[in-house]
């Protein structure tokens, strides 16, 4: 397979365009004589511009099926396809790239590097980008215009994780995967974390999905997957999403 071109399109939220499309997925991890059946046959398609919320107790398979529709695994068997690129067959080179130029990952746990200021760190992202934002729009996008020179231990733990976000944005992926971005913090802060991922979501289009173990979270999604023992088990669409500041728990 060779290096997927990136797409010019930003189609808003609620596109009925297939952006990426799973099926069959089914992932087993093997130690010793026992075997661990993290997905059995999931099924998933990703809309262009939608906000996507995958719900599920630990162990349910959420972070196994983000993981590889994000190209950081690969299945046991199944199909995984991105613009109509094969990511199964893919070689290492063309994940790499699939991986740079197309997808963000955000994590519960920041891995800001703690000697670089915000903008240094959003900055490593945007050096390997082909059209990259400016660092400083990027933290600009998160509310942290005015933390730009601050290093990490200057920061707060959702100021730290929005500059997460900023850096998993700056290359301007089409897709963003969080996983449990929300889970190592207050109520308060989470929420600020929830918007910034919102905005970016609606002012840039581009596609989210959100892996939380948190049901008032999926208030805010176009749509919302349970996950139970590594099966999608129910699918909700919302008539109305839910903005961050209108969550409670």
């Amino acid at each position: 397979m060779t290096s997927i071109p990136k797409s010019q399109q930003q189609p808003g939220a609620g596109s009925e365009k297939v952006g990426l499309r799973a099926r069959g997925l089914t992932k087993v991890y093997t130690s010793g004589q026992v075997e661990v059946h993290a997905l059995r046959g999931v099924d998933l398609d990703l809309y262009e511009g939608e906000l996507l919320v995958l719900l599920g107790v630990s162990g349910s398979g959420k972070s196994t099926l983000l993981n590889i529709i994000g190209g950081l695994d690969v299945p046991t068997s199944g199909e995984v396809t991105f613009q109509d690129h094969d990511l199964i067959s893919a070689d290492e080179e063309a994940l790499t790239d699939y991986r740079r130029e197309h997808v963000g990952f955000v994590f519960q746990f920041y891995n800001l590097i703690p000697s670089l200021t915000a903008r240094e760190n959003v900055a490593l992202v945007t050096e390997i980008a082909p059209q990259p934002l400016d660092p400083a729009s990027a933290l600009e996008l998160v509310g942290l215009g005015d933390r730009l020179n601050h290093f990490p231990a200057q920061l707060s733990g959702g100021e730290q994780q929005r500059v997460a976000i900023a850096r998993a944005i700056a290359k301007q992926p089409q897709i963003l995967l969080c996983d449990e971005p929300t889970g190592a913090l207050d109520i308060e802060t989470g929420i600020l974390v929830l918007e910034a991922i919102e905005r970016i979501n609606r002012e840039l289009g581009t596609t989210a999905a959100v892996i939380t173990h948190n049901q008032v979270i999926g208030s805010m999604a176009d749509r919302v997957l349970r996950m139970v023992d590594g099966r999608i088990a129910s699918t909700e669409v919302n008539d109305r999403r839910l903005r961050p500041s209108q969550l409670s728990w």
